[in-house]
């Protein structure tokens, strides 16, 4: 494995040092946000942060791409896709960018097909991994094994399984990995933060209940194609890498002529779990920040589900309900028939926080309720209240890119680390194992296993394709089968 720089003259051990001043500590060990004004006065453009991104797709061309040139200590310098078309597309986004900055043309950012060359590329200090959900945990894994930071998008895993390996490798490496759960950070959402801090301060009580609102794709909408030319542009071996071989169609992949459009694989089970993954690690993060449970998990889940026919491309759930409990007994109801979002419901009141009307990208289903509030409770009071000096406070992180960037120096945890990104994604997962297997299961969140259903542990982990598999590197049969 490579092992994180120890140079003192690095350039990450440079920026360490000549921010010690700047590097200002808010709630114990977690940075805050370097002022710009200090970055421009210190750091020169060679010693900034060179950043690769592997996916120039619609998440990392809308969101992550931009959300990290808008920081001064950020360089990106590289991008990979398996889409040339893409490829070239995230590569004119960055090359405009730094061209507009500095007044003239640029065309200095690297491209690469393969992201395992873009790792061996020692200039690069961290990676944004902005691919499709079946892509996220091998390239990150290769990036710790390379000595890179991550900010990767959520969910973290596919599996169960394949989170435990990579949040145990980055731990163990050292590796500052920011999961996109971008609902912590105050821009451009500062009320979750605030609705988490009140739920754990005791503003509404002993909380009893909790109510997640998720939007779903409707099954009904599902389309079936008959197999198409695989564009020459893609490499669609590579794109479907662990998951078994299926003949390629447009709506299986991604718009051959959008990136802004959500591309087919959201909703597709080969891919990921659909919306339970895709809008759920974002509120059942929240409801674990609120309760205090980042680090542990719920005891017992039920679910029940609509499918799509079996022969449709769509095959991931559709409306759906659930109930998942956490050994405290606080009960968390999860539906699409409720309003989108999280209501903490205490013994003395609820507070109930979403996004409102504020979207990440174009196509972000947003309350369209008129007058619909963002950030709300039983009693208007309950919203104003200050928390005092000696009350709890959560991590501060003013922009999610941000927040990444400043802990590569600081080597301080993100707000958002992987271990934090895994146990969200873990508590949709088994929602999605419980809509599946339509009765009650119990879990256990310390050996992360299905209490005496084993044909529930069977579906912590799927059989991977060679040569994509990370079990090669991995004992997993020991994961998968320990008491």
């Amino acid at each position: 494995m490579v092992q994180k720089e120890t140079n003192p003259f690095s350039r990450r051990n440079f920026l360490k040092t000549s921010m010690g001043a700047a590097g200002a500590f808010a709630l114990g060990s977690i940075p805050t946000i370097v002022p710009a004004q200090v970055i421009r006065g210190k750091l020169a453009p060679s010693n900034r942060l060179n950043i690769g991104v592997i996916g120039a797709g619609r998440i990392g061309t809308s969101w992550d791409i931009p959300g990290t040139l808008q920081h001064d200590l950020a360089n990106i310098m590289a991008v990979c896709d398996l889409d040339s078309k893409r490829l070239a597309g995230g590569k004119k986004l960055i090359d405009d960018y730094y061209a507009k900055k500095k007044g003239g043309s640029y065309n200095g950012t690297k491209t690469y097909s393969d992201h395992q060359e873009l790792l061996a590329d020692k200039d690069i200090d961290g990676v944004l991994i902005c691919t499709p959900d079946h892509q996220h945990v091998r390239p990150a894994l290769h990036a710790i094994h390379a000595g890179k930071d991550i900010y990767m998008e959520k969910p973290a895993s596919l599996t169960i399984t394949e989170g435990r390996i990579l949040s145990d490798e980055a731990n163990k490496a050292g590796t500052i990995f920011q999961i996109g759960s971008q609902q912590r950070s105050l821009n451009p959402w500062p009320q979750f933060k605030k609705a988490c801090e009140l739920v754990r301060n005791g503003r509404i009580g002993e909380i009893k209940e909790i109510y997640v609102g998720l939007p779903v794709d409707n099954p009904k909408e599902a389309r079936v194609e008959k197999e198409m030319p695989i564009p020459a542009n893609l490499n669609y071996e590579a794109w479907l890498g662990s998951t078994p071989y299926v003949p390629y169609t447009e709506h299986l992949v991604h718009p051959q002529n959008s990136v802004g459009a959500r591309p087919g694989w959201l909703r597709c089970q080969q891919f990921g779990a659909g919306m339970i993954t895709g809008w759920g690690a974002h509120h059942f993060d929240i409801v674990n920040w609120g309760l205090g449970t980042e680090h542990t998990g719920p005891v017992e889940v039920t679910a029940s589900a609509e499918w799509p026919r079996k022969e449709a491309l769509w095959d991931v759930h559709g409306p759906f309900k659930s109930e998942t409990v956490f050994a405290n007994g606080v009960k968390v109801h999860a539906s699409d028939s409720y309003p989108n979002g999280v209501k903490f419901v205490g013994t003395e009141g609820w507070i109930f926080v979403t996004r409102g009307n504020a979207q990440m990208t174009s196509s972000d289903p947003v309350s369209q309720k008129k007058g619909a509030k963002a950030f709300d409770a039983s009693n208007p009071k309950i919203l104003t209240s200050e928390i005092g000096p000696n009350e709890i406070h959560l991590v501060e992180s003013k922009e999610h890119h941000g927040n990444w960037l400043e802990c590569m120096v600081s080597r301080q945890a993100p707000v958002a680390p992987i271990e934090v990104g895994h146990r969200a994604c873990t508590i949709c997962l088994i929602n999605d194992t419980a809509m599946k297997l339509k009765r009650k299961l119990y879990w256990d969140p310390i050996n992360e296993r299905f209490k005496n259903d084993e044909e529930a542990n069977k579906m912590l982990w799927r059989a991977e394709r060679w040569p994509y598999q990370i079990h090669q590197e991995y004992d997993v049969r020991t994961l998968i089968n320990k008491a």
